[in-house]
């Protein structure tokens, strides 16, 4: 038998916690396991908003970088997910700025299927993607943190470093947009 998810997150939070705690005083193994953990996380969150896997990397080193220098200042307020992803967004955004406008930025693409007739599902997510990849730069981050990687409005709200009723408005909006292009895309 499995344990609840929230079980697990807690789990996974508290291990989180004595790494980042062990980081604060420069253990490197610590370093380098938290390091792995995130690093999957990040490529995916960051591949959304980088347009070349190059600029992702960037960011991760960057924001592991701010972790290494940082770990002591974890007030412990939030999820270490929370404060990581914080971090990388707002490395991202940097990154992005000195990349070109934020309004240009591009959803990576999706990886085209190996047959000649595309599946209704993915046929679907690239109709999906194609909407998102018109919403304001804010609106679509909101929908792909809640979405795709499963943060909570409150988290949203600390990652973006914005109140949690901002995060609320941007994902009525967002898909209230999207519910008026996807059937002119073809859903």
């Amino acid at each position: 038998m499995s344990a609840p998810s929230s079980l697990l997150r807690v789990h996974s939070d508290d291990r989180e916690r004595e790494l980042l705690q062990r980081t604060a005083a420069h253990d490197r193994r610590a370093f380098e396991e938290l390091y792995t953990v995130y690093h999957r996380r990040l490529t995916r969150f960051l591949m959304r908003l980088a347009p070349r896997y190059e600029l992702a990397e960037e960011v991760i080193n960057d924001t592991f970088w701010i972790v290494w220098q940082k770990a002591g200042d974890f007030r412990g307020a939030s999820r270490v997910s929370t404060w990581i992803m914080g971090i990388a967004y707002r490395c991202a955004l940097k990154v992005l700025r000195g990349e070109r406008s934020l309004a240009h930025a591009e959803l990576s693409s999706v990886p085209q299927a190996l047959t000649d007739e595309p599946t209704r599902a993915e046929e679907e997510h690239e109709w999906l993607m194609q909407g998102l990849r018109q919403l304001p730069f804010e609106q679509r981050m909101t929908l792909e943190l809640a979405y795709f990687l499963g943060h909570s409005c409150e988290e949203i709200g600390a990652i973006m470093n914005c109140p949690a009723t901002t995060v609320k408005t941007r994902m009525f909006h967002a898909r209230e947009k999207l519910r008026h292009l996807l059937p002119e895309l073809g859903i």
